[in-house]
């Protein structure tokens, strides 16, 4: 189910040039490609373990209601560098922030239509995500983001 997700979310979000992850506007079977895998050619079970662990993409959006709420409240993947794109449909401005085991990062905050973006490189364990737009997260727009 990880690996669904992690393909879904490859072919989505904005484009920013400066997150070169592989995943964008492919033919659509590399979404979970790692950052620096060099191979994806379908090849043994060695190499798509590789192509899988830790890099990856994972996709937020906001409520487009404008509710102070992610849609899902909790997030895993393996340990690595990985990318939190969130999606913002909502009239509140928004953004992305994990935290947690000696990581704290924060994405720009934006407006209805952007995309607020994370990379992290995480170690195995449990960290927060959530959103740090004045008294957002303390109205419950948080999550855990489970890394094993």
């Amino acid at each position: 189910m990880l690996l669904a997700s992690l393909v879904l979310a490859g072919g989505c979000g904005g484009d920013d040039s400066s997150d070169d992850s592989g995943g964008g506007g492919s033919s659509g079977g590399g979404g979970g490609t790692a950052y620096g895998s060099k191979k994806d050619d379908g090849g043994s079970k060695k190499d798509k373990a590789a192509a899988s662990s830790g890099a990856g993409q994972l996709k937020l959006t906001a409520d487009p209601s404008g509710a102070l709420k992610f849609d899902k409240t909790s997030l895993s993947t393996k340990p690595g560098k990985t990318t939190i794109v969130l999606d913002n449909p909502s009239s509140v401005p928004h953004a992305i922030e994990v935290e947690g085991k000696g990581v704290e990062e924060e994405g720009e905050t934006v407006e209805k239509g952007g995309v607020s973006k994370v990379s992290v490189d995480l170690k195995p364990g449990e960290y927060e995500y959530y959103c740090p737009v004045d008294g957002h997260r303390q109205a419950g727009m948080e999550g855990t983001l489970k890394v094993g």
